[in-house]
């Protein structure tokens, strides 16, 4: 589908490389944008950045740590002087660590003295500090860095990338979810304070995608569903995990002004129907 509206737009991905965010790049590149994509790794940004070209946009690739201001202003500096100025920011570098997690999904007695068992007493301040880092600090700081680019731009937008733990906490993952829903809250505070400045703020978020993180939660070693995995397909209404690509109509969708222009603070599921469900 072609959203005319973008054609020759900049926007800027963190975390780029990414399976999900990969995927945005590439339904910008098929309008014709400018993408810069930025991360940690060169070499799968530059594999990002080629597809990029390849469908039709001009791709950039970046090293940037978006836990680390002046590594972004870098970045900026790298996107401007190839690109120009930024219209639209994709805040997707985000996620959660291992030792953030509890083994269990509900306490037992016995948990605190078991050595196989991480549980809530387990959890350690540095590993909750990076998580929320990542997420929060990760995608305040670039916003604070590219903003500015956005003011006085007719169809400027923010968008962010929640997640289904922004709605209600997920088993396990406390850390993780703690921290998306923190960018929810942001999303819509973001929204407000610039919506007389012209800029939209939104956030996409996803339902239960495979992705490199979450691999070893989804999968057993031989390629079969977990039991966490059969519990999340169990309460899908759509019966599938998604791919990457059906978040990219969302995404443009919020990226047009000309469909999307009175649309901001919102918080868009895409995940089969599993917010919606209850399961009964």
């Amino acid at each position: 589908m072609e959203f005319t509206n973008l054609k020759g737009k900049t926007a800027v991905i963190t975390g780029g490389s990414g399976v999900l965010c990969s995927a945005f790049a590439y339904a910008y590149a098929e309008q014709g944008m400018n993408v810069a994509v930025l991360g940690r790794t060169p070499a799968k940004l530059e594999a990002v950045r080629d597809k990029i070209n390849s469908l039709g946009g001009n791709g950039l690739a970046v090293q940037c740590d978006v836990v680390d201001k002046d590594s972004i202003i870098a970045a900026k500096k790298a996107v401007n002087d190839a690109f120009g100025k930024v219209d639209i920011l994709v805040n997707g570098a985000g996620g959660n660590h291992p030792r953030g997690n509890t083994t269990k999904e509900f306490f037992e007695n016995g948990d605190i003295e078991n050595p196989d068992i991480v549980s809530f007493f387990d959890l350690e301040k540095d590993n909750f500090s990076y998580v929320f880092d990542l997420n929060i600090i990760g995608t305040i700081l670039p916003t604070q860095v590219f903003l500015p680019d956005m003011l006085g731009r007719k169809g400027s937008t923010v968008i962010n990338v929640a997640s289904m733990g922004s709605y209600h906490p997920l088993t396990k993952v406390s850390a993780y979810c703690a921290a998306k829903a923190g960018i929810a809250n942001f999303t819509e505070w973001l929204a407000v304070h610039f919506a007389k400045s012209g800029i939209r703020a939104n956030a996409i978020a996803p339902g239960w995608f495979q992705t490199e993180q979450n691999k070893t939660l989804l999968l057993n070693a031989d390629g079969s569903l977990t039991e966490r995995s059969k519990k999340v397909i169990a309460h899908t209404p759509m019966d599938r995990f998604g791919v990457p690509e059906d978040l990219a109509g969302t995404m443009l969708y919020l990226s047009d002004d000309t469909l999307s222009g009175f649309v901001t603070g919102a918080l868009i599921p895409v995940d089969g129907g599993f917010q919606a469900y209850f399961g009964v």
